[in-house]
């Protein structure tokens, strides 16, 4: 069974060197998928990676 990782928006952001709310701004409409757990998001490493590759093909 493969185990899948999981950031958080503050990982993330920090990791793309951009600001909390842009990564929030960019969960909120579904640019970049996550789920939420309680009151805060996961993003899973594959989401984020189609999102970075999207994002460079533009």
């Amino acid at each position: 069974m493969k185990h899948s990782q999981y950031y958080s928006i503050e990982e993330v952001s920090k990791t793309l060197k951009v600001a909390y709310l842009t990564v929030y701004r960019w969960v909120r409409a579904e640019k970049l998928i996550a789920v939420k757990a309680g009151k805060q998001y996961r993003i899973k490493r594959e989401n984020l990676d189609i999102f970075l590759k999207n994002k460079d093909s533009k």
